[in-house]
């Protein structure tokens, strides 16, 4: 299952890039911030892994989240999103404890969920999204571009 696929079943099981429903809805809700609709909870989730990927993003874009995943002893699983073969699982409480208690507390109450319930979501989001962006299983140089430029390519997808 691809990003697309996450992305559809969020917005209510309906796919594809420019259709009605799905993306087209997605975009909508991201740039109203992804609240006061059914799914904007998901869409806020995607807002948010996006702008880890993004180069204009607070975490410093995808070489920095490649990083910390590095750091936390989780390269492997990061080489596996970025590279062309199958995506190894993270598990929610690894993805916990790349981001740490304290940003992981303040990104789910944001959300209105739990730390566990964010973790989890994360978990399942962010090697897709790696995945997907990552396409030619190299990390471009230069980053991924910024939050408007990878909203851009997951709508043309």
């Amino acid at each position: 299952m691809g990003l697309l696929d996450i992305v559809g079943g969020m917005m209510g099981g309906q796919g594809g890039a420019g259709g009605a429903g799905g993306l087209g809805d997605l975009a909508a809700q991201l740039g109203q911030g992804g609240q006061g609709s059914p799914g904007g909870g998901q869409a806020e989730l995607i807002r948010m892994v996006l702008a880890m990927l993004a180069n204009d993003g607070q975490g410093g874009g995808l070489a920095a989240l490649v990083q910390k995943f590095q750091a936390a002893g989780m390269g492997e699983q990061m080489n596996s999103w970025v590279g062309s073969g199958q995506n190894l699982p993270v598990s929610p409480e690894q993805v916990g404890s790349v981001f740490g208690p304290d940003p992981m507390s303040q990104m789910a109450e944001r959300m209105g969920l739990s730390t566990g319930d964010l973790s989890a979501q994360m978990s399942q989001v962010l090697p897709q999204a790696v995945d997907h962006f990552t396409p030619g299983g190299q990390m471009p140089e230069g980053g991924l571009g910024n939050l408007g430029d990878l909203l851009g390519q997951l709508l043309r997808r």
